[in-house]
């Protein structure tokens, strides 16, 4: 890795704890400078601006857990408590969602660039329903907004109770359990 990319990763890491802490306003572009051990110039040159910046760790972080937990269309329940598992380990990429529906967009998608990561999700929920694996009667785009819905019920960015993991294992089984079994009855086709 060269050092301009060296420069550009460490910006990246540095952002992404600013942002995930602070959102888009509180962030700070001379904190972010100085954890990245670099100057304000370099990151202009890099990201443009500052939502641009965060725009760039967002779609990062989302490649990062679509890299980390790729959907399993015909299994949608082991889908969610992987992602569960995955916000757990990785709690950035719910808190960086949950500044950019605070701050960004209060309705819709996340934004055009995250689209595309979603575009093979829907479309192995698809392939599923043809199969008779999944209910027909939910759309694709629909059926995964309820399973992430599900898969976040005890994010850390919880509206209610927020896992962490330092919790006992049996708790984080017993919520496994509990997710896989949701999922599993929003899924299965009325007969």
């Amino acid at each position: 890795m060269g050092n301009s990319e060296a420069t550009r990763q460490r910006i990246l890491g540095a952002a992404t704890a600013e942002f995930a802490e602070r959102g888009i306003a509180g962030a700070r572009i001379d904190r972010i400078a100085t954890a990245a051990r670099a100057n304000k110039a370099q990151l202009y040159a890099y990201f443009g601006n500052k939502e641009q910046l965060f725009s760039a760790v967002l779609r990062d972080q989302l490649r990062a857990i679509v890299d980390a937990v790729p959907i399993d269309g015909e299994d949608l329940p082991g889908y969610a408590v992987r992602l569960y598992d995955d916000y757990l380990a990785h709690p950035l990429v719910v808190k960086l969602a949950a500044w950019t529906r605070l701050e960004r967009a209060p309705s819709g998608g996340l934004g055009p660039e995250i689209g595309i990561l979603d575009r093979p999700k829907f479309e192995a929920i698809a392939a599923a329903q043809e199969r008779g694996l999944v209910d027909p009667g939910i759309p694709p785009a629909h059926l995964f907004s309820l399973v992430i819905a599900l898969s976040m019920t005890w994010s850390p960015v919880s509206t209610t109770v927020a896992a962490s993991p330092d919790d006992d294992e049996a708790q984080h089984e017993e919520r496994r359990q509990l997710i896989r079994l949701a999922v599993r009855r929003l899924i299965t086709p009325d007969r």
